[in-house]
């Protein structure tokens, strides 16, 4: 049964227009409230601190909770900071606000995950979740592009509309759409918790960690690159923000498929893209249709980061799969925040136009970590 997956995944389309919705408008933030783009790029390493580090607590926290309510609590919130943000509060306060809904949005990510396969078997499981984790994909083509053209168009403020909006809408869904799902049988956090003693799935934090590293770096100034590098108006970006995320989309389910059948090889052919797209953006110089073309690729390998990462880590720990989920989510938005903080400091100190190359770095740490793992299991099983 999937209408539990297209729930979540509507649900977390409200919180990842939220989350990355500034992305498009940062240069214009930057702007209003004079400060650099780095300290502006702030508001989305600030949300991706705050998840990295009190994702896991909150979910084990809130573990026992109904999951309904959990789910509709994190997007009211959501929909009240959206609405403060979009008075252009003093930049303080649009920090405050930006930070608040972080604290519940991975016990979200992590319940959704759990009502969406609760209902499916082991079989599709990954199907299920890469349903959920689509909306980022689609996020990417239809909310952040469109939150970003109304804000090239009219003011900065109407980005956080349109993101309160989407946040009203995806609330509608779970209080009509899903029943009450209290938690029956509790697990103890000392039987989830011993998952981290378990060097595959450290190992595996570290590669999510470096992965979304690599992706963020250069994603989270996307528009800051092309304005610069590129030379195209934050019109023009807003096209490209919808390229990246229609082929998203279509990479999201790909993805589910793919990792039905092998997660290891899906995620190394996903990132591979940290190595492809920093190439082709360099020589691809400022012809537009290859550019062009170069986004649509960058959109395809980038959109299943997260599903890809959290898969990956999972595998190595499913029989603590919301604990394992909701670390997956802290490591990647800890990425999310060292790879926006880490880019910001390379466009002051050298330019915008060198951030591809640290994807590169960030990349090939990736595939070190998972390397390391496939060490580590192949020890394990000799010594069985």
């Amino acid at each position: 049964m999937k209408k539990y997956a297209y729930i979540g995944c509507i649900g977390f389309l409200g919180i990842i227009t939220t989350e990355f919705g500034v992305i498009g408008i940062l240069p214009q933030i930057a702007e209003y409230y004079n400060i650099s783009i780095d300290k502006a790029g702030i508001l989305l390493s600030a949300f991706a601190l705050v998840i990295a580090l009190t994702g896991p607590f909150m979910t084990l926290l809130f573990s026992g909770f109904d999951r309904k309510k959990i789910m509709f609590t994190t997007l009211f919130i959501f929909l009240i900071t959206g609405v403060v943000s979009s008075f252009s509060p003093p930049f303080w306060l649009l920090m405050l606000v930006r930070i608040l809904p972080a604290f519940l949005q991975p016990v979200y990510i992590a319940m959704a995950l759990s009502v969406a396969v609760s209902k499916g078997n082991k079989s599709n499981e990954n199907e299920l979740m890469s349903i959920v984790f689509s909306g980022i994909a689609i996020a990417m083509v239809t909310t952040v592009p469109f939150a970003t053209y109304i804000a090239s168009k009219l003011t900065w403020e109407y980005s956080f509309m349109i993101q309160a909006l989407v946040s009203f809408i995806a609330l509608c869904f779970i209080y009509f759409g899903l029943p009450n799902m209290p938690v029956k049988e509790k697990k103890s956090y000392g039987s989830q918790i011993q998952i981290l003693k378990k060097p595959t799935f450290i190992i595996s934090s570290a590669m999510n960690f470096f992965m979304i590293s690599a992706w963020f770096s250069m994603y989270s100034y996307f528009a800051e690159y092309l304005n610069k590098t590129k030379e195209m108006d934050n019109t023009m970006v807003s096209y490209m923000l919808f390229i990246f995320g229609i082929v998203g989309v279509l990479a999201s389910f790909v993805s589910g498929k793919m990792l039905n059948k092998n997660v290891k090889k899906t995620t190394l052919f996903f990132l591979s893209g940290t190595f492809i797209i920093p190439i082709l953006l360099h020589f691809s110089g400022g012809n537009t249709w290859v550019t062009i073309a170069v986004v649509a690729l960058w959109g395809f390998l980038y959109s299943p980061s997260f599903l890809n990462a959290s898969t990956y880590m999972i595998s190595s720990a499913p029989e603590a799969m919301e604990f394992a989920n909701s670390l997956a989510t802290s490591f990647g938005n800890l990425g999310v925040t060292i790879g926006t903080t880490i880019g910001g400091i390379v466009i002051v100190q050298y330019g915008v136009e060198y951030i591809p190359w640290l994807t590169l770095v960030f990349g090939i740490l990736a595939i070190l970590m998972m390397g390391i793992r496939h060490k580590i299991e192949t020890y394990q099983k000799s010594n069985r």
